[in-house]
């Protein structure tokens, strides 16, 4: 016989459990993308009419750098979430709902760190 309360045992299981913290993820990157986009947007005004030679300084300093990783990698997390839901949602074989996840996290890797790679490599001047 089982004393316990039945919403006790349902507690953080289903999508009660991993799709809030999911869908939080999605909402945080999302405010911090629109910072970021307001940095973007304020930093390709800057640099307009700017010289190559200019660009590449104005990126070698350390905040903007830093708000360039920042940017690229939100974006790429956040990209990855959408994807993720779209795919759980309309996908409706499992080994392709599997496969395509494992593609969309490997190819969202990848991407990341070329991009912060160039980043860094602009920044730094290698």
């Amino acid at each position: 016989m089982n004393l316990r309360n039945p919403l006790a045992m349902a507690h953080n299981h289903g999508s009660a459990g991993d799709g809030v913290t999911h869908w939080w993820a999605q909402r945080f990157s999302a405010i911090l993308l629109v910072g970021l986009t307001v940095w973007l947007a304020w930093a390709l005004v800057a640099l307009a009419g700017t010289t190559h030679a200019e660009a590449i300084e104005w990126l070698g300093r350390p905040f903007h750098a830093a708000m360039a990783v920042l940017f690229t990698l939100t974006s790429i997390y956040h990209a990855k979430l959408g994807l993720q839901v779209v795919i759980e949602d309309y996908v409706h074989q499992r080994a392709a709902e599997v496969g395509l996840q494992l593609v969309v996290k490997i190819l969202a890797i990848l991407g990341a760190v070329l991009a912060v790679m160039a980043i860094l490599k602009v920044a730094f001047g290698a």
